[in-house]
C-alpha cells in the first residue's frame, strides 16, 4: 500500500473513532448535566464513571497506537502514523461534539482534556494546535520523505521534550496545588486563567522537530535541483 493510501486509511479510522469518542462523551456529559464542562463542580461523583473514564482514556491511547503499529513499517513510521491518528482523532472529536450538542461554542472554551494522572484543563484551541503539529510531524515521519540523520535531530527532540513537559505543567497547573488534598479536591478544580505565554513557549519548542525536518527537506530539494546544473557545468 502506498503512503498516501496508508495515510488516508489511518485518517479514516481516526475520524471514525473520533465520532465514537464524541458520542460517548456526549452521553456521559448529558447524564451528569455537564455538556459544558467549565462550571461549578465540573467532575461530579457518579458511581462507576470515574474508573470507567480512566480506563476508556487509556484504551483510546492503546487503539491509536495499535493502528500506528499496523500501518507503519519501522519504528519511525509507526510513531508517525500514531501521531497522525492522534491528531486527526483530537480535531474531529471537537468537530463532532459541536455537531452533536453545539459545544464548544468557540476555540477558547475551556475543556477537561484528560484525567490521567489528574485533570488537565485548557481552551479547546490548545490541544487542537498540538494536534496539528502531530499531524505535520507524523506525515513527515511516516515515510513520505527520507528521514533526517538521527545525529542531526537529537537537540531538537530534547527541546521538544522540554516543551511537552511545559505544556503538561500548563494543563495541570491548577490541579497540582491540590493534588495532595484528595480526589474530591481535584474534582472541584476550576481554573481561572490559562498561562498563554508559557504555552506559546511550549508549543514553539514542540514544533522544533517539524521545523528542522521541513528545513532539511527544503535543503535537499535545492541540492537535487542544483545537481543537474553542476553536472552541465562540469561537462
Amino acid at each position: 500500500m502506498r503512503n498516501a493510501k496508508r495515510w488516508f486509511v489511518v485518517a479514516t479510522y481516526a475520524a471514525a473513532m473520533a465520532w465514537v469518542e464524541s458520542a460517548v462523551v456526549f452521553y456521559l456529559r448529558t447524564m451528569v448535566d455537564r455538556i459544558e464542562p467549565y462550571q461549578a463542580h465540573p467532575l461530579p461523583l457518579a458511581t462507576g464513571f470515574g474508573l470507567a473514564e480512566l480506563v476508556r482514556e487509556a484504551a483510546t491511547l492503546v487503539m491509536l497506537l495499535t493502528v500506528g503499529i499496523l500501518a507503519g513499517r519501522n519504528w519511525r513510521s509507526r510513531l508517525g502514523y500514531f501521531a497522525i491518528a492522534f491528531g486527526i482523532w483530537d480535531i474531529f472529536y471537537y468537530l463532532f461534539l459541536k455537531l452533536m450538542c453545539g459545544w464548544p461554542h468557540s476555540l477558547f472554551d475551556w475543556d477537561i482534556l484528560f484525567l490521567i494522572p489528574m485533570p488537565w484543563w485548557g481552551p479547546v484551541c490548545a490541544p487542537v494546535s498540538i494536534a496539528l503539529l502531530l499531524i505535520l510531524w507524523g506525515t513527515l515521519a511516516s515515510g513520505w520523505t527520507n528521514p533526517m540523520p538521527s545525529r542531526s535531530t537529537w537537540k531538537a527532540w530534547v527541546l521538544n521534550f522540554i516543551g511537552v513537559l511545559l505544556a503538561l505543567y500548563v494543563f495541570m497547573e491548577d490541579a497540582l496545588p491540590v493534588a495532595n488534598q484528595g480526589v474530591e479536591a481535584l474534582r472541584n478544580v476550576l481554573p481561572a486563567r490559562f498561562n498563554w505565554p508559557l504555552f506559546a513557549a511550549a508549543l514553539g519548542l514542540m514544533a522544533l522537530p517539524v521545523i528542522e525536518n521541513a528545513v532539511w527537506l527544503l535543503r535537499k530539494r535545492i541540492e537535487r535541483q542544483a545537481a543537474p546544473e553542476r553536472q552541465i557545468a562540469i561537462v
